[in-house]
């Protein structure tokens, strides 16, 4: 793993580990590597290992999670490889918060919201999506995703303000949900026939074996999208831009759709904007340039320069909990001129490397 300055384009520092790196997650805290079976946990501030987390479930896919709050610096993993168990782990005190029973199956997605208050998981199967309380663990919410379809979950993410939980997967519908919880204090319903059907149907419910009626007391989809193509994996994000909510699709085919999103009624969102990211064959109209900011040329630079950087002096990796006298794997790192600012506001965020994969920017808010 190479740590590069995003904005002076020179290396801050590596590490090399003794298996594949399958995840890198950061906040403006911690900077935690995820592999196969270990786990390591560094401070931004000066990239010292704090703390590795060894002998972890087999976690073939890299699956975890990251507070992007400094302040909540939870971490998200698999506590199990045969059932849905989530492991907490708090990154400030590196300390085990605690266990959270969320799924029968396997895991197949996490997400922290913006304030690291919620954590928001998915399992294999792809049907139920489920919100706890952090630190406590407590379950908030469950939607349903789908009854019979089984499906691969690619995205899992909150919008900012934690109002919208967005889930997209292998099919063609990505579901948006809204956290909101329903108050006893209802308006009382006009004596409609609708309405009497259904006080008698929810009355029925509590009739029904605990699996039936859990699965008709768990909240549908508040918006949905129908995407023109389906196989594909694709990633999500709920953002505001020009002061309204939108919702942000990336394929793996290289195409950006933006879409609006009610707020009050939700239902079907409006298919706004669609680009195109590989730059081949004929540019697309695209009034919202101005929502994209350019790539700044260092980053460019970085990514370019990035197999001549010079090597200097090594030092010795370094743990707060007893690091090699305990017989932990510490892996050595080297680091470049310069003092490191990876905390600094006015600082870019750094770009990670992973050596043998793929190059990709580290963000933090």
């Amino acid at each position: 793993m190479n740590v590069y300055h995003f904005k002076k384009g020179t290396e801050i520092c590596n590490y090399s580990y003794s298996s594949k790196i399958l995840s890198i997650r950061l906040n403006r805290q911690r900077l935690v590597v995820c592999l196969e079976e270990s786990i390591y946990i560094h401070n931004i501030k000066d990239m010292k290992l704090l703390k590795t987390i060894m002998d972890t479930p087999p976690n073939t896919t890299g699956l975890c999670a990251l507070s992007i709050n400094h302040a909540n610096s939870y971490l998200a993993y698999p506590g199990s490889a045969t059932s849905g168990e989530i492991a907490l782990y708090d990154g400030n005190t590196l300390k085990t918060a605690c266990t959270i029973p969320a799924h029968e199956g396997p895991l197949a997605a996490l997400t922290f919201n913006s304030t690291g208050s919620k954590l928001a998981s998915a399992s294999e199967k792809g049907t139920v999506i489920r919100v706890f309380s952090i630190p406590g663990g407590q379950k908030l919410y469950e939607f349903r995703r789908g009854m019979k379809r089984y499906v691969n979950i690619s995205s899992l993410v909150f919008s900012m303000d934690s109002q919208f939980l967005c889930a997209s997967s292998n099919t063609e519908t990505v579901h948006i949900f809204k956290l909101e919880h329903l108050t006893d204090s209802r308006p009382e319903e006009p004596p409609t026939w609708s309405g009497y059907m259904g006080k008698m149907f929810q009355a029925a419910t509590n009739y029904l074996p605990a699996q039936v009626s859990g699965m008709m007391s768990q909240d549908r989809a508040f918006a949905t999208v129908r995407l023109n193509i389906s196989g594909q994996r694709n990633i999500c994000a709920l953002s505001t831009i020009q002061k309204l909510p939108r919702l942000l699709v990336t394929t793996s085919d290289g195409h950006l759709y933006i879409y609006n999103l009610d707020p009050q009624d939700g239902g079907e969102c409006v298919l706004i904007k669609n680009h195109s990211l590989l730059g081949s064959g004929k540019m697309e109209e695209n009034k919202e340039n101005d929502l994209q900011p350019p790539v700044p040329q260092s980053y460019a630079a970085t990514v370019a320069r990035q197999s001549t950087v010079p090597s200097t002096s090594t030092m010795p990796g370094y743990s707060e909990d007893g690091g090699a006298l305990r017989g932990e794997v510490i892996p050595e790192h080297e680091f470049a001129t310069g003092p490191v600012c990876l905390d600094d506001e006015n600082e870019f965020p750094p770009i990670i490397l992973c050596r043998g994969g793929q190059p990709g920017k580290a963000k933090r808010s």
